[in-house]
């Protein structure tokens, strides 16, 4: 749940900070990668996704999915088996 509400959150602070606001860049990396980030880190490979879909990008947005995917498993089989040695 935290990771769709953060989610959600990225979404809606993105709408708002990038087409309703003029707020600076580092104000907007701030909240969006700073606190989100701090909050769920699946925020910010959704938001990071969506950006790539949204300018076209889809063949880095699907390696980008693809990627972090496989990356995030591959790593979680990793710690599993390297602590199962120990």
């Amino acid at each position: 749940m935290v990771n769709v509400a953060g989610c959600f959150a990225a979404g809606f602070i993105s709408y708002l900070l990038f087409e309703r606001f003029l707020i600076s860049e580092t104000t907007r990396t701030v909240l969006l990668i700073g606190l989100l980030g701090g909050f769920t880190t699946f925020s910010s490979f959704g938001l990071q996704t969506f950006n790539l879909l949204r300018d076209g990008e889809v063949g880095w947005a699907v390696l980008n999915i693809a990627v972090s995917n496989l990356a995030g498993r591959t790593m979680v089989w990793l710690g599993f088996t390297t602590a199962r040695i120990f």
